[in-house]
């Protein structure tokens, strides 16, 4: 009888934990529910671009708009594109990038779309000078005084916005004089149809011509650990000198520094300018694999991925410099974001830097013709 009573207080016993068991756990879950969706990548530091009148503040990391539809082979369909942007809203993204030549005309279309409800509260750059006939590509730069204001008017619509918060030359024109460029720019920001405005890859000359007509906020050119010419050309020692902030497209190397990418990746021929790009031969990038390799070690010790590297590094390179790394994956978004969050002391940087500049870096970032449009 002792026996049989024993046994049923620890079975009675083992039955009230299991259910005290379950409420605790579904009370845990009731208190961290609502905390989870917290754990979400989260951006809430600010950097400046350029100065005075005409400086604009936006997140640390912004979002580059153009894989979306352009560029970067298969990409999701247009709903779930206007998801990934209003999330990264959500999450806070201030600065996103698109341009008249992404599509061309359809990118712009689909970040006006995607972040109408958000107007005054984000910022859209956009960019002019690629000319574009009946929706298409001529291969041309056009930044005629009468051609930009005409584009400006036509981003305008696409964009859904009364006004533009940053609108950049795309590439230079040889046969427009930068100070015609930049005349036309104050007249737009005096008309009220653009705020501000940028250069994207020309060197230092053509930038202090052009901010000496009219101030300019941002220069925006290619910048991460395997193209760092901007440090070496003046671009980024002038853009301190004059308080003009740097805003750095394929902060990842179009996907590579993101370890996403090997030497039997496929390119869509239609629609990824990858395939064109020496530096995205499978030899290539069979080569510089031994970079992202450097990237995966000095990560892997600090709780980093290899992209997560690369934008930190960015980071810290100055204040006045913003990465634009563009996807379309929410994991990625998430991955990106969290960039911000890590902090290394300068040797650290100094040393991935030393190690990275013992290996080659073999191809060609642009073609010919892609080239000969740089002015950096």
């Amino acid at each position: 009888m002792g026996n049989y009573n024993r046994r049923r207080f620890l079975k009675t016993a083992m039955i009230s934990s299991a259910i005290g068991m379950i409420a605790a756990k579904d009370s845990i879950s009731q208190k961290l529910e609502p905390s989870s969706h917290n754990l979400a990548a989260k951006i809430s530091k600010q950097r400046t671009l350029g100065s005075g009148r005409f400086c604009l503040s936006v997140s640390s990391i912004g979002f580059g708009c153009m894989g979306m539809t352009y560029n970067r082979s298969a990409h999701p369909g247009k709903e779930e594109c206007i998801r990934l942007i209003r999330n990264a809203v959500e999450r806070g993204v201030t600065l996103f990038d698109t341009a008249i030549i992404y599509g061309p005309l359809n990118n712009e279309k689909l970040v006006g779309e995607a972040l109408e409800p958000f107007r005054g509260q984000v910022a859209v750059s956009t960019k002019f000078g690629h000319e574009v006939i009946n929706g298409k590509s001529t291969g041309k730069q056009d930044s005629r005084p009468e051609t930009i204001k005409r584009y400006c008017d036509n981003s305008l619509m696409r964009l859904r916005v009364d006004c533009i918060e940053l609108f950049y030359q795309h590439r230079f024109d040889p046969k427009v004089p930068i100070e015609d460029v930049a005349g036309t720019m104050q007249e737009l920001i005096e008309a009220g149809k653009i705020k501000r405005w940028g250069l994207c890859e020309v060197n230092s000359e053509i930038i202090k011509k052009a901010h000496a007509v009219q101030p300019i906020t941002a220069v925006q050119s290619e910048y991460h650990l395997m193209w760092r010419n901007v440090e070496k050309n003046g671009v980024l020692s002038t853009c301190r000198e004059l308080g003009i902030g740097f805003v750095a497209y394929s902060p990842i190397n179009r996907g590579f520094l993101g370890g996403n990418i090997n030497e039997y990746t496929k390119f869509d021929t239609k629609n990824d300018n990858r395939q064109t790009l020496p530096r995205f031969s499978p030899d290539a990038i069979r080569a510089n694999m031994r970079i992202v390799e450097v990237l995966n070690e000095f990560g892997r010790q600090r709780g980093m991925t290899s992209a997560q590297v690369g934008l930190a590094w960015l980071l810290s390179k100055s204040p006045y410099i913003v990465p634009i790394p563009g996807t379309t994956k929410i994991s990625h978004l998430e991955e990106n974001l969290r960039s911000a969050e890590f902090q290394c002391s300068q040797d650290e940087w100094n040393s991935l830097e030393n190690e990275l500049s013992k290996i080659p870096i073999i191809g060609n970032r642009y073609n010919a013709e892609q080239e000969r449009q740089i002015r950096g």
